[in-house]
C-alpha cells in the first residue's frame, strides 16, 4: 500500500497515526491542516485546496492525515487503504481536550504559526472541541459506511490503541 488516507474523529490521533505509518512505510507524510490553514488561522479557499489535493494525490506514493468534505472524493479515488480510527468519543475527546490545553499551556504551533488560545479553544462556537461535537457522528457513520461499502479500497477500522499498535506491527 503506497496512497494511504487516515481518516477519524477529530481528536483520535490522525496526524499521529499518520506520521507513524509514512515513516514504517517510507512514504511522503502530507499534513493536511498545514495545506488548509493559512496564518492567522485563515483558511485556504476550497478550490485552491482541492487543486492542492489533486496534485498531491496524482502522486504514486502518500499518507494524508485527513481529508476535508469538499474534496474528500479526491483522495477516495487514489487510495488503496483507508485507515479509520473508530475511538470511542470519550477517548478521542479526552486526547482532544489534552492536546489543546497542552497547546494554549506551552503556546505549541497547531499549523503554519497558528496557536490555539483559551478564548478560542474553549469559548468559541468555532473552537475545535465544539467541533468535535458537531462532526463526531457523521465522521463515525462515514467511516462505518465505507467499511461496509466493495466498491471502496480496503477499510480498516481500528477501535482502541491497543489495536493501532496490533495494526501497526503487522504493516
Amino acid at each position: 500500500m503506497r496512497r494511504i488516507l487516515v481518516y477519524g474523529v477529530t481528536g483520535s490521533g490522525k496526524t499521529t497515526l499518520a506520521k507513524r505509518i509514512a515513516a514504517r512505510l517510507s512514504l511522503p507524510y502530507h499534513s493536511v491542516d498545514d495545506l488548509a490553514w493559512q496564518p492567522g488561522w485563515v483558511p485556504v479557499p476550497n478550490e485552491v485546496l482541492r487543486a492542492r489535493m489533486a496534485k498531491i494525490c496524482a502522486g504514486d506514493a502518500w499518507v494524508l492525515d485527513s481529508a476535508y468534505g469538499a474534496w474528500l472524493d479526491v483522495p477516495l479515488a487514489r487510495a488503496e487503504l483507508i485507515v479509520g480510527l473508530d475511538l470511542p468519543r470519550w477517548r478521542s475527546l479526552g486526547r482532544l481536550l489534552r492536546r489543546t490545553v497542552h497547546r494554549v499551556v506551552t503556546g505549541t504551533e497547531a499549523c503554519n504559526g497558528n496557536r490555539e488560545t483559551v478564548r478560542d479553544s474553549f469559548f468559541s462556537g468555532e473552537s475545535i472541541l465544539v467541533w468535535h461535537f458537531r462532526s463526531f457522528a457523521r465522521k463515525r457513520d462515514r467511516m462505518r459506511a465505507w467499511h461496509a461499502d466493495p466498491a471502496l479500497p480496503e477499510v480498516v477500522l481500528l477501535r482502541t490503541p491497543a489495536e493501532v499498535e496490533r495494526w501497526l506491527e503487522r504493516t
